[in-house]
């Protein structure tokens, strides 16, 4: 079957022929599963303790948050399924050609922080379990290891959707059993899980760094994924009801997201710390540490490789004239240079937490354009074509300053109410009014989706424009 062929993929960012639109949604469950099992999620749900929280408080701040997160994630996929179009182009008909630049050279950045996160775990652990077998810890070892994890991910990327798609396959049920062995060691040994932790923090403080937390790693994990989200979904089959493609992506990105923040929570509640190396040392030894360094080196090359892959696209939807070859390799070797500053970065955590608030702050009024775009604006029709043609010709326009008012309009309303741990990252409102309340996701989507559907009735429908086109 075609559908089982390891190929490579051709495809740049035009949209995916019907012919080659072949992925099923179990396919795509197991690519967003895959790309979420990785040691990343254990610092996630550790964070809460850090930032001196209860137990059982960040355990619902996991849950909660990522129900409502992810269903904003795998809305986006449905977008990608409808239109067989990655999300940056997507993003053209609610910015215009050009207008959608700023966004993806926004994306493509952000994209390469991700891969040196996602780096630095498995070589934290990987020197931590070494270690344990009498190889001291060492700048060579380190660089040996982001060499080699590197080098994987990038020739995985190079190769791209279908390579992607037949490695999550065959390697997320190997890390899933690994998992479950996981969270039941360190669920069933005695001291491992301080279950009765609870805040030190007084009331105002304590709420705080709830809706902080909330938006870090609750709500905000699932937000933090969308801009990738269709990249994958445009090859389902047409066929395939969207609904499916909702509900598989959803449930790809929920169950291993939430899993494994919470075993890192609870391993944290005792080693009160981040550092995934740590947690390593404190529960697992011997045989075990085999086992959970296949999972800590499959998880960040089944993030990365989907980091790697979009953040080629990204550069590509920004208008930059290379080939999505040689713009993989560059996204390759600035994702070292990045795993390197955070290998030697003196406090992960905290660079961690402001990094993702300051994140979604861009994030979320970006989706909040986005969604009320495609799914209120022209309720799910979006005329393809368009999306390529020229900034002059286009039906979306060059520049729809509808959609960038819109953008900055929540922007400036998620900076007010958001706070980050250091000053610039604290909004007023969140600071004066609200006791350090962080709504800013909230703000951001809400304040940028109403904004645009008001400023809306300015710009030109696309079949009005696209008549005007016609012969040109």
């Amino acid at each position: 079957m075609k559908n089982s062929e390891l190929r490579a993929d051709i495809h740049s960012i035009e949209p995916i022929p019907d012919a080659d639109r072949d992925s099923t949604g179990p396919q795509q469950m197991w690519i967003w599963a895959g790309a979420n099992i990785a040691p990343v999620n254990w610092a996630l749900g550790a964070l809460g303790i850090v930032l001196k929280l209860g137990l059982l408080e960040t355990i619902a701040v996991i849950v909660i948050g990522n129900i409502v997160g992810c269903a904003i994630f795998a809305a986006f996929t449905v977008m990608g399924h409808k239109t067989g179009v990655n999300q940056m182009v997507l993003s053209r008909s609610a910015f215009g050609v050009r207008g959608a630049y700023l966004p993806s050279i926004l994306m493509f950045l952000m994209t390469l922080c991700w891969i040196g996160v996602n780096t630095y775990f498995p070589v934290r652990i990987a020197v931590a379990i070494l270690g344990q077998f009498g190889i001291p810890d060492s700048w060579v070892i380190e660089i040996i290891v982001i060499t080699l994890v590197m080098a994987l991910q990038v020739g995985i990327g190079v190769y791209g959707f279908y390579a992607i798609r037949t490695f999550e396959k065959y390697t997320v049920p190997v890390t899933i059993a690994i998992m479950v062995l996981m969270s039941i060691l360190a669920w069933t040994r005695p001291g491992v899980v301080n279950w009765g932790l609870t805040s030190s923090l007084p009331p105002g403080a304590h709420m705080a760094m709830l809706t902080l937390l909330m938006t870090a790693i609750g709500v905000g994990w699932g937000i933090s994924w969308v801009t990738w989200a269709s990249d994958y979904s445009r090859f389902v089959p047409r066929s395939v009801p969207s609904s499916s493609v909702f509900w598989y992506s959803y449930v790809g990105m929920f169950v291993p997201t939430v899993w494994l923040a919470i075993v890192g929570a609870t391993i944290a509640s005792t080693t009160l710390d981040t550092d995934p190396a740590k947690m390593v040392s404190a529960v697992f030894g011997g045989p075990t540490s085999i086992l959970i360094l296949l999972l800590v080196l499959h998880g960040p090359i089944a993030t990365n490789i989907l980091n790697v892959y979009s953040a080629a696209l990204a550069a590509l939807s920004a208008g930059l004239n290379f080939s999505r070859f040689t713009l993989t390799i560059i996204v390759g070797v600035a994702g070292y240079l990045v795993t390197i500053y955070f290998i030697f970065a003196p406090s992960f955590a905290k660079a961690f937490d402001n990094w993702m608030v300051s994140l979604l702050l861009w994030m979320s009024p970006w989706a909040g354009v986005v969604l009320a775009d495609f799914f209120i604006r022209r309720k799910g029709h979006i005329e393809v074509p368009q999306l390529y043609r020229s900034p002059e010709t286009s039906a979306y326009g060059d520049i729809n300053g509808g959609g960038i008012i819109a953008f900055l309009a929540g922007l400036v309303a998620g900076w007010s109410l958001e706070d980050g741990l250091v000053g610039a990252l604290q909004g007023p409102i969140s600071i004066n009014l609200l006791g350090g309340a962080d709504l800013s996701w909230l703000a951001g989507i809400l304040v940028s989706g109403a904004v645009y559907l008001a400023l809306g009735k300015q710009v030109a429908s696309p079949s009005s424009v696209a008549a005007t086109n016609v012969g040109r």
